[in-house]
This record gives structure tokens, sequence and C-alpha cells, in this order.
């Protein structure tokens, strides 16, 4: 009577699994990239003070007081704290093999996200006053990027979902749900301008500054497996 039940148990065991097998689920897969271009309203200003000298007391000195003027002139534009802050500091003994001579050299990097372009050209000419002997770069942001970005994954998805159309229309089958969806995208803030620019430089361009700031691309990428019908 156990040997049947036994049996009677292993055969509706093997049903049940065989119940449970699928036939694998028609699909196709495809990948879909959407592209909104935005004209920047915001920017980040990455700025450096560099002083060398004999002495590391005296380069260091003149490197804050430079700093500090700086500083000053960041506020007086209207620059609120939350908006700017020091992102490097060094001082470093470096020796001259030919005149056999250390010197120390030091260094500070600011950087400063600037809400309002139209304070650009101000601010520049400003810090150039203050001390600031070299720019870095700049780089151009959105404040509604959220938005950009949101718009960008609808039309990613739009894109797959039109390519799988096309291919699949000379079948004469059509495209079901979406089976799996992932989020290929990466962040990338592209900056259309990024150059170092030392205060001669700046000093000679002052008259004739102007600020491209052109276009920047949020994209959005992503990969997604439809049914097939």
């Amino acid at each position: 009577m156990k040997k049947l039940v036994l049996i009677l148990t292993f055969a509706t065991t093997a049903m049940m699994a065989q119940n449970q097998i699928q036939e694998p689920v028609p699909q196709i897969s495809v990948s879909g990239e959407g592209k909104i271009k935005v004209v920047p309203d915001q920017a980040v200003i990455t700025l450096g003070v560099e002083n060398t000298g004999k002495d590391a007391t005296e380069v260091k000195k003149k490197n804050d007081e430079t700093v500090d003027a700086i500083i000053k002139a960041i506020k007086k534009n209207g620059i609120p704290a939350s908006d700017y802050q020091t992102q490097n500091v060094s001082l470093r003994k470096n020796y001259d093999y030919n005149q056999k001579k250390y010197s120390y050299y030091a260094n500070q990097t600011i950087s400063i996200h600037l809400k309002d372009l139209k304070k650009y050209d101000a601010l520049l000419m400003s810090l150039v006053d203050a001390g600031v002997n070299n720019i870095q770069g700049v780089e151009f942001k959105s404040s509604t990027l959220e938005q950009y970005e949101s718009e960008a994954r609808v039309k990613a998805m739009l894109d797959a979902k039109k390519k799988a159309e096309d291919y699949v229309s000379v079948l004469g089958q059509k495209v079901g749900k979406a089976l799996q969806i992932s989020d290929n995208s990466q962040v990338n803030y592209p900056r259309p301008m990024y150059k170092t620019y030392a205060v001669a430089e700046m000093a000679d361009a002052a008259p004739r500054e102007t600020l491209a700031i052109g276009e920047i691309e949020v994209t959005a990428n992503v990969s997604v497996s439809f049914e097939l019908k």
C-alpha cells in the first residue's frame, strides 16, 4: 500500500512539474535612445590661485590673501555661500636641479555654481581683478535637468517601440506588452567649453568677452524586450 502511495505521489509530482514547463514566449529585444537639446541657464566655474616663491610661509601668506580677496569678490557679486566651495588646497616644495635651489608652490582651487548666467562676465572680471590667475573650466548645466531627463526617457521608450514595430511589420506580427526594460543611461554633463586661461589671456580678452553657452544634450538609453503576437 505504501509502495502504491509512493508511486502515485511521484506521478502526481511529475505531472505538476510538466504542467509548469511553459513554452518560451516569442519576443523581440531592441534598444532605444532619446535626446533632448537644452539651452543651459547655469554654470559651474572652476578657478585657481597659484603662487610660487623661495619661502614657504610667504608663499602661503600670499595665496591666502588672494583667496580672501576672491571670496569677498564672490560675495560682492551676490553668490550665496552654499554655491561656492574650495575643491583643493596644496603647498609643496620643489627643487630646481639647474639652479640647485628649492622653491615653494601654493595652490587653491575654488568651484562656483553660478545660477544666473547674466552675472558671468562681471563675476569673471572681478575674480581676475581679485587675483585669480587661472580659470580651469566652465561646465554648463540646466536648472530643470530632471524634467528633461524624464522627457528623454519617454523618447527612448517610443524609439524602442518604433524599432520593434518596424522589424516585425514584415512578418505579419504585432508588438505586444513589454516583458523586460533595462535603463542603460549614464549620467553625463557635457562641457561645451573647457579650457585653462592665464591671467594675461583673460585681460586681453576682457573688452571682447562673450559667453557662447550653446546647447547641452540630455540623453537616455534603454533596452526593451517586447512580446510578439
